[in-house]
C-alpha cells in the first residue's frame, strides 16, 4: 500500500480547507468553548469514520454481495463527480444538501452531523477507504491506514482551529484555488479507480 498516495487522496477528498467557510458559518453563533468542542469532536469523528471503514468496510460489502471492482467503478464515478464540483469551488449535493445545511443551522451540536458526515467524510471518503483497505497485505499496512485516518483528523483539527486566520489570509479566492487544485488530484485518482475496476471486471468475465 502506498501510504503517501493514500494520505494525499483522502486529504484531497476530505478537503478541510474547502470546508472552512461552512465551518465558520455553522459555528458563528457558538461561544469559544463550544467552538473548541465542535472542532475536537469533528476531528475525532473524522478519524473514527476512516478507521471504521478500513476495518469493517469490506465485511459490509460482503453482506450486500458487492465486489471491490464494482466499488472501484462506482466509487471512481462518484469521486469524479465530486472533483467536478470542486473545480467549480462547490461542495456538491453529494456531500451535503441545502436542506441538511439549513437543518444544521438549527442544531445545538453540528460536529458529527453535518460537519463530519457528510461534509467531510461522505460516501466518496468511505468508498475510497474501503478500496484501499482491500489492498492491505499485512497488519502493518492496516495500521498505516488507521494512522493516516488519525493524521487526517489532526489536519482537520488544525485547519478548523486556524479557520478564522486562514479565511482572512487566503480569502475566498485562495480557498477556491486550493479546492480546485485538490479537485484536479481527485479527478486523476477517480480515473485510476475506474480503470482498475474495469480491468478487474473484464478479467473476471463479469
Amino acid at each position: 500500500m502506498e501510504t503517501l498516495k493514500v494520505f494525499i487522496t483522502l486529504l484531497a477528498l476530505i478537503n478541510p480547507f474547502g470546508a472552512i467557510p461552512m465551518f465558520l458559518s455553522l459555528t458563528a453563533g457558538q461561544s469559544a468553548h463550544e467552538r473548541r468542542s465542535t472542532i475536537n469532536t469533528a476531528a475525532i469523528a473524522t478519524a473514527i469514520v476512516i478507521g471504521v471503514a478500513a476495518l469493517f468496510g469490506q465485511g459490509l460489502l460482503g453482506v450486500f454481495g458487492i465486489s471491490i471492482p464494482s466499488l472501484q467503478v462506482g466509487g471512481g464515478i462518484l469521486l469524479f463527480i465530486l472533483a467536478l464540483n470542486m473545480f467549480n469551488a462547490e461542495p456538491g449535493r453529494i456531500r451535503s444538501t441545502p436542506e441538511e445545511q439549513h437543518e444544521a443551522a438549527e442544531r445545538s451540536s453540528i460536529a458529527v452531523v453535518p460537519l463530519t458526515i457528510p461534509l467531510l467524510t461522505g460516501p466518496g471518503t468511505v468508498s475510497t477507504v474501503i478500496i484501499h483497505s482491500e489492498r492491505v497485505e499485512h497488519w502493518w499496512d492496516m495500521l498505516a491506514l488507521l494512522v493516516i485516518g488519525a493524521m487526517i483528523g489532526a489536519v482537520v483539527w488544525v485547519c478548523f482551529r486556524m479557520a478564522g486566520r486562514i479565511s482572512r489570509f487566503a480569502g475566498q479566492t485562495g480557498l477556491n484555488i486550493m479546492t480546485r487544485l485538490m479537485g484536479l488530484v481527485l479527478a486523476a485518482l477517480a480515473v485510476e479507480f475506474v480503470a482498475d475496476g474495469v480491468r478487474a471486471l473484464a478479467a473476471s468475465g463479469t
